[in-house]
């Protein structure tokens, strides 16, 4: 263990261990990890996987352990962000040589960009979301009633979260279809907690400055404004945390049933047994965006993976590519250096206005080549250029994660 890592020491603070050898790191995302590292709260260590770059507040591609204080801004506002990824029993050979059909099917069955299920979000359309998802709104909506009471914003913000349940969102949000190393079909996608999830991270965000202004408490990035357990702030933000958690779960399950079926019915295959398949033992579902209480170092500390998976040993985990790049099921090692962590994908190298700035159309088309996705101006930023190596951020942290299956994408569906 730990023949991967680098340590250092700031001269303020806790050490940094990171598993970036062989991957660039820019010059201000070290200081993140300092400022992250000084603070007074953290437990031993902080942990930068080999993706980590520059964030709000606190690097993506972090983990950060704290005792009796959590970071809001570390969780960020896509609170519960992740993965999912399912085999689907079907095998290259059952695909179309076309496969522009398949995408159009799944953009038809999952909304997304700025849509949910009644349409353009800002055009206040409304039409009754599947049943399945309002099944299972159902079993989160009750807990939510004290989160949002008395507070216009997070009420605002539930009138959308059914609509929004089982869609992709924007950004760096993805639904794949992908052939592992045996040409076996699995259906991927990436996304989080929506609106709800965003107005919730924002809400404590500016809560957490605000204390941090009434008690007179320095922070190194205002970013870094945090909530000491013990207070009212902390308690809610625990609560309403660990519900946008269990919304983006949830939402990842919800839709990928949807992008199954829709895959099955474009092969001529009506149902397929999809939501069978997302409830089977080889479904894979993971946070990389959260907050949990975890018992490491012989102690229960609270855990912050911003842009990080949890690699317990045996636990499966994905790790995507870019547009045009490969992605990896992994197992976790169980690594203690890194909290049991694992990166969470390739990295950003560079910022959105800097790749659409940079790459061209035919750039984006030549990247893509063999994938049914998008390929105009407005995705540019998403291009594989725009990401570091996967190959480098893999051969970074073999010592945190074995792989288990490699994928390749042959559609990608981006809001």
């Amino acid at each position: 263990m730990g023949e991967h890592r680098y340590v250092y020491t700031p001269t303020e603070g806790r050490p940094i261990y990171s598993w970036t050898r062989g991957v660039p790191v820019e010059d201000v995302a070290w200081q993140q990890l300092r400022n992250v590292a000084s603070m007074p709260f953290i437990f031993r260590h902080v942990a930068a996987m080999p993706d980590v770059h520059w964030g709000i507040g606190a690097t993506v591609g972090s983990v950060i352990p704290t005792v009796r204080a959590v970071i809001p801004a570390a969780v960020g506002v896509d609170i519960g962000c992740g993965m999912m990824a399912v085999p689907t029993g079907l095998d290259a050979a059952d695909l179309p040589e076309s496969l522009a059909g398949v995408r159009e099917a799944i953009e038809r069955a999952v909304p997304h960009g700025r849509t949910h299920h009644g349409g353009a979000m800002d055009r206040g359309s409304w039409r009754e979301p599947p049943r399945r998802v309002t099944a299972a709104y159902q079993d989160l909506s009750g807990d939510l009633d004290g989160i949002v009471a008395g507070n216009p914003r997070l009420a605002k913000a539930r009138k959308r979260a059914l609509r929004q349940l089982g869609t992709l969102g924007g950004g760096n949000h993805f639904l794949e279809v992908c052939l592992d190393e045996s040409d076996g079909v699995w259906v991927m996608l990436h996304s989080g907690s929506r609106g709800i999830g965003n107005a919730i991270g924002m809400h404590f965000i500016k809560l957490a400055k605000q204390d941090m202004k009434r008690w007179f408490i320095q922070v190194p990035d205002r970013d870094l404004a945090y909530l000491p357990e013990g207070t009212e702030h902390f308690r809610e933000y625990i609560a309403a945390v660990g519900w946008a958690q269990r919304y983006a779960w949830v939402n990842r399950q919800t839709m990928m049933v949807s992008a199954m079926e829709a895959l099955f019915g474009a092969l001529g295959r009506p149902g397929g047994g999809a939501a069978r398949l997302v409830r089977a033992k080889r479904a894979v579902n993971c946070h990389h965006n959260y907050v949990q209480m975890e018992h490491h170092y012989g102690r229960n500390i609270w855990v912050t993976r911003k842009g990080a998976v949890r690699a317990r040993k045996g636990d499966l985990g994905i790790i995507p590519g870019s547009m045009g790049a490969r992605s990896f099921i992994v197992r976790g090692k169980g690594s203690r250096e890194s909290f049991c962590s694992c990166s969470h994908g390739a990295g950003r190298a560079m910022s959105r206005r800097a790749a659409k700035q940079r790459f061209t159309v035919e750039d984006h088309i030549a990247a893509t080549a063999g994938v049914e996705c998008r390929k105009d101006k407005d995705v540019l930023d998403e291009t594989p250029a725009a990401y570091k190596s996967i190959e480098a951020v893999m051969a970074a942290q073999t010592d945190l994660v074995e792989v288990v299956h490699e994928l390749r994408q042959v559609v990608c569906v981006k809001g």
